[in-house]
């Protein structure tokens, strides 16, 4: 045990608990990192976490929000299988926001409005296509390299769905289902400079397909795994239409896009196409997959397309057969280290890297060498690749400051690894001198994803990394066999990093970014013309028949609804169209019916409805449920359903 690693003497049989953890993590992987280098840097089991308070010698009012003060950056974070994303503050970890996307939420009434199930989609009888969600990685627009404030897109992982997020109101307003794939895991939109900058758009977002699965899949070959693939797909972001899709061997994981448009990519963990775990690591190396955009584009105007099923979506075929010639190829493979996850953009646009999940080592790949192979000047695709440093056990996700050093996730070593890009570069070119590690940091414990502040743009500051880590054993209050997660703060901005916060994170969070407050131009109250069905003016509230289909119009004005009671027949269909008129900022109303499941709030000027069967006759009080008003709980109406 080194001098910095105290033991822990509440631990089983006097083992320090994050190897404890470490011991039952090495130990499910039956053998798979014995094939590792152990004598790579932090393969010994690391030391508890850093103490809090005076004997850490940092002075953590440095990084106080105080009561009044705003936080300098917005995190924006995927909430696992809540289905949502969830909006924070940085450096305070308050939770500002949770955004339902995929999920039902009833704070909102996100599925129980007609305008959301819109979004989300419904059955024929009306309920929502699916009640469930896996939201993963979180990437907003771009425009020439960093954020521009107008959408954020999240992935569905179950049920392969594509969600756009309008920033100026950070609600969900539109979400894409793709054709034949499963396990949608990895997306990121286009970095490049819009092709009209006047409407400031990003053009495309790329998607990638964890699965593989028989295609079609309509219940044929369902055994012969070696005939699964993948796809890869590009969404247009302004239609949200699914443009083309590529055919690939092996799977995807995470996707990164180059900051000149020229380039999507996709790492690989599954190159075998093995259908069970053991299967799918019983190669050396596995691959990062770089998809030509110009060729890809060129080939489906072309027509040199196929399509699966019903979908008529059309698909290029990226498959090595069909691309052995890198003139014409529209895809490259590269080979990288055992079971990557993750691939990220180093923020000067010159590097990806891959970490090996299942190899101590991250792979830096050279994106002019990947052009180059697709011109025939390269011929061996491995040769893009720059470096490969030994950095930890069980790499996972890479973040970048404004100094040329990259963080990395250490999973089983529950470390986050600082190395300099420049100097593995050096090392793997025979250097011995370079200096490639240049700091670790313990954190507790078993770190997934890592993120630094504006990493994922070119102007990526060096202040912050946040390591999301998957077990907060012993951090916090206990609240029963489900434990909160961990989001560890660190400060990058000096030559060692300094742990500065815990923040609680409700499970299960995987990726984030953490954005700069000044690119974020939020609406304060909706425009009430946006809204063709619009109630505005509560003398215009009223009830209209037609056979059976009954629509009552209703504005809600703290402390009234427009309408004191109305009347509806046992067996009508009813739709309220409820329109907030307050123009007060954060003048929120909520309107409730008991017994009938209906809960949704109106922001000030907007306008939501709801549609429903009266079937139970009876007076039902109509309220308001968003603390409005003095007399906000006098703020009611009344239903009247006749027998």
């Amino acid at each position: 045990m080194s001098k910095d690693q105290a033991p822990n003497v509440d631990a089983p049989s006097g083992l320090g608990r994050r190897k404890f953890i470490n011991t039952a993590a090495l130990a499910s992987l039956a053998g798979v990192v014995a094939c590792t280098d152990k004598s790579a840097p932090g393969a010994s089991a690391p030391a508890a976490a850093p103490k809090a308070g005076a004997d850490s010698g940092i002075d953590y009012s440095k990084y106080e929000v105080k009561p009044g003060e705003l936080d300098t950056y917005y995190s924006f974070s995927s909430g696992g299988h809540s289905g949502e994303v969830r909006i924070y503050g940085l450096p305070s970890g308050r939770l500002f926001k949770r955004i339902p996307v995929f999920n039902m939420d009833c704070l909102v009434g996100w599925g129980i409005t007609n305008e959301s199930k819109k979004i989300i989609g419904t059955r024929p009888d009306g309920r929502p296509l699916y009640v469930t969600g896996d939201t993963h990685h979180v990437h907003q627009s771009y425009v020439d390299g960093t954020y521009d404030g107008k959408y954020m897109f999240v992935n569905d992982k179950i049920h392969g769905r594509l969600a756009r997020v309008r920033m100026d109101t950070m609600e969900c307003d539109k979400i894409t289902e793709l054709p034949n794939i499963q396990g949608f895991h990895g997306t990121f939109p286009d970095k490049r400079d819009p092709v009209d900058a006047s409407i400031n758009r990003t053009t495309r977002v790329f998607c990638g397909a964890e699965f593989a699965i028989p295609l079609p899949n309509d219940g044929k070959n369902m055994a012969a795994s070696d005939k699964y693939h993948s796809l890869f797909t590009c969404v247009d972001s302004e239609t949200m239409e699914v443009r083309y899709q590529v055919l690939i061997d092996g799977n995807c994981d995470l996707v990164a896009t180059s900051y000149d448009g020229k380039l999507a990519a996709t790492n690989q963990y599954n190159t075998e196409n093995g259908a069970h775990y053991e299967d799918m690591m019983s190669a050396e190396r596995d691959a990062c997959l770089f998809f030509n955009v110009a060729r890809v584009e060129a080939a489906v105007k072309a027509g040199k397309t196929r399509t699966f099923g019903s979908s008529k979506v059309p698909v290029v075929d990226g498959t090595k057969a069909a691309n052995q010639d890198p003139k014409t190829a529209i895809v490259c493979y590269v080979p990288v280290s055992k079971n990557p996850h993750g691939v990220n953009a180093s923020p000067d646009g010159k590097y990806f890297v891959c970490s090996g999940k299942l190899s101590p080592t991250a792979t830096v790949i050279d994106l002019s060498l990947v052009l180059k192979w697709f011109d025939g000047e390269v011929k061996d695709a491995r040769d893009a690749v720059v470096a490969e440093p030994e950095i930890g056990l069980g790499p996972l996700h890479t973040g970048f400051d404004n100094k040329g050093n990259a963080y990395t996730t250490l999973f089983l070593d529950s470390q986050i690894v600082k190395w300099n890009v420049e100097a593995a570069i050096k090392a793997f070119k025979g250097d011995k001198t370079a200096k490639v590690v240049l700091d670790k940091l313990d954190v507790q414990y078993q770190p997934g994803h890592g993120f630094t502040s504006m990493g994922e743009t070119k102007e990526a500051d060096g202040k912050f990394f946040l390591s999301d880590n998957k077990f907060s054993k012993d951090r916090f209050l206990p609240v029963g066999p489900l434990h909160p997660e961990t989001a560890q703060l660190i400060d990058i901005s000096g030559d060692k990093m300094k742990l500065v916060a815990d923040h609680a994170v409700y499970s299960e969070p995987h990726d984030s970014i953490i954005v700069r407050r000044d690119l974020i131009k939020t609406r304060q109250v909706y425009n009430i013309d946006d809204f063709p069905n619009a109630v505005k003016d509560a003398k215009d509230c009223r009830v209209e028949r037609k056979g059976n289909k009954v629509t009552v119009y209703l504005t809600s004005q703290a402390p009234t609804f427009g309408l004191r009671e109305w009347t509806v027949k046992h067996g009508d269909e009813v739709t309220i169209i409820l329109t907030n008129l307050d123009k007060v900022e954060d003048l929120t109303h909520g309107f409730a019916i008991p017994k009938y499941d209906i809960n949704f709030l109106v922001n000030p000027q907007e306008t939501k409805s709801v549609t429903f069967k009266a079937d139970k006759p009876g007076v039902y009080w109509c309220y308001c449920t968003n603390f409005c008003h003095a007399l906000h709980l006098e703020m009611r109406s009344r239903m009247f359903v006749e027998a």
